[in-house]
């Protein structure tokens, strides 16, 4: 995935970042999932929480007190924009709507002081981690597989994808221009143009769509920033014939080939190598449910996208001595958002289904080193459990404030009343759902509004509640604080 000259920039910076280290002692956390999975809402509450002393039970070194102060602090990277904690915060708790998804890379800098549980680490450790956090958006996460690909194979894969069943509506104008073009014509920039805006414009209705297609590569054709225009950015796959390559010098098959490579040259491979490669630890988000609604198809699709990005990561046990050089990811957790949608009847059948999605990718991390745990959570929780009586039977519902304009049964809710919704069950064989050989009911999906935070006797906001926001944080950064 990467050149030697690479490798060498990331073992000097490492080294670098190493000896820093020895007397301001961090971890980088990157936080990731693909679109609407929660990654904004996840670091805002995180941070809350651990600013405000929130009901942490699972979290030791919070539950037994050892905690003295949190604060934030200015990011190392000055490069890198800051993660607007203090906007996101709010709007949930004066606008009561979720903040703005993550359109670019960002970071902060949280830093905790805390007394060790070992009388030994007290005598030697200086009590403190910086916990540098580093959010970015899931499109890019999807690129990283292309490092491994030639534009051939690329061209193959998202041609097939296109002409899928579940998407061939949505990529009817890209595949008319497609089906025009020559790979061995000679290329001219307008109809290059013209291809590539059609094919970005397929994969934002992919991403819009509401079955859940999950892999949009190249990401950056979605939010292209500085770079829109550039040729870099200005290509799209085609019918390429590999026993045809290499197409000739100035075709449409060498043109597209050569824009493939730079753009994994100039976008790409600075993000694994400036940030992706630095990582220590990664939350993987996924909003599965969406996916479960879609059917079996957008079920398949989310599994491939999720194998294609665990590939990506490096994982292995973490070691002094090894560490100075490369870093590996010693923990990563993949966590099933938006669990307050469900009952905690299903919680742990979620949990099933997330970890026969990615089986193969914990066995591969898990032979290297690392350790890799799957936890169904939600963040910010909206709801409330209840129960209600259905005809003498007992039926566990949620309850919450469904966002303006959400409908259940044909109803439309305004944005301000409460209301109990019974949300449905997921099957207990995962492996047959994900087969197609047995489709789950449909679920009662809808947007809630962030929760009302409850105020103390002395007027003080209590912090963010959640769903195993605290086991979470204990298997990411529980054993730095021990």
């Amino acid at each position: 995935m990467t050149s030697i000259a690479d490798e060498a920039r990331i073992a000097f910076d490492n080294l670098s970042e190493r000896a820093t280290g020895l007397f301001h002692p961090t971890l980088r956390l990157g936080v990731a999932g693909l679109s609407r999975a929660g990654k904004t809402v996840f670091i805002t509450a995180l941070v809350h929480n651990l600013l405000h002393g929130g009901r942490l039970p699972l979290f030791a070194a919070q539950a037994g007190g050892r905690i003295g102060r949190t604060y934030l602090e200015e990011q190392p990277d000055d490069a890198v924009p800051r993660f607007q904690y203090e906007e996101h915060v709010r709007a949930l708790l004066e606008d009561r709507l979720w903040p703005d998804s993550t359109r670019a890379i960002s970071e902060l800098r949280l830093t905790i002081e805390f007394e060790s549980a070992s009388g030994w680490s007290r005598m030697f450790s200086a009590g403190k981690l910086s916990l540098d956090i580093v959010d970015y958006p899931g499109e890019w996460l999807l690129d990283l597989p292309l490092l491994e690909k030639d534009f051939a194979r690329f061209s193959k894969e998202a041609v097939e994808r296109a002409r899928l069943p579940g998407r061939e509506a949505l990529a009817g104008d890209f595949l008319a221009i497609l089906d025009g073009i020559d790979p061995a014509a000679e290329a001219d920039e307008v109809t290059s143009a013209r291809l590539h805006s059609a094919f970005a414009e397929y994969l934002r209705r992919c991403r819009a769509d509401t079955t859940a297609l999950s892999t949009l590569p190249p990401g950056r054709f979605l939010m292209p920033g500085d770079l829109e225009g550039s040729p870099a950015l200005t290509f799209g796959p085609l019918n390429v014939d590999p026993a045809a390559a290499p197409y000739p010098k100035g075709s449409f098959g060498a043109v597209h080939a050569r824009r493939y490579e730079a753009y994994k040259s100039v976008v790409v491979k600075p993000f694994f190598r400036d940030h992706f490669a630095r990582l220590d630890r990664q939350i993987l988000l996924v909003d599965v449910m969406q996916a479960i609604n879609a059917g079996p198809a957008a079920v398949r699709d989310l599994e491939a996208a999720l194998a294609d990005i665990l590939a990506c990561f490096r994982p292995g046990r973490a070691s002094w001595l090894g560490s100075l050089l490369s870093r590996r990811m010693d923990r990563i957790l993949v966590a099933a958002t938006k669990a307050d949608h469900l009952h905690r009847e299903s919680h742990r059948r979620l949990e099933a289904v997330v970890r026969r999605l990615v089986e193969d990718a914990i066995r591969r991390a898990e032979f290297s080193g690392a350790q890799v745990d799957i936890v169904a959570m939600a963040a910010i929780r909206a709801t409330r459990e209840a129960n209600v009586e259905d005809g003498g039977e007992r039926l566990p519902v949620i309850v919450g404030t469904p966002m303006a304009g959400e409908e259940i049964a044909g109803r439309r809710f305004d944005g301000q009343t409460e209301t109990a919704v019974f949300p449905g069950d997921l099957p207990e064989d995962p492996a047959r759902l994900l087969k197609g050989e047995v489709r789950a009911d449909p679920l009662t999906f809808v947007r809630f509004r962030p929760p009302r935070l409850e105020r103390t006797a002395e007027g003080l906001t209590l912090s963010l509640p959640h769903i195993r926001l605290d086991r979470a944080l204990q298997f990411l950064v529980g054993d730095r604080l021990a």
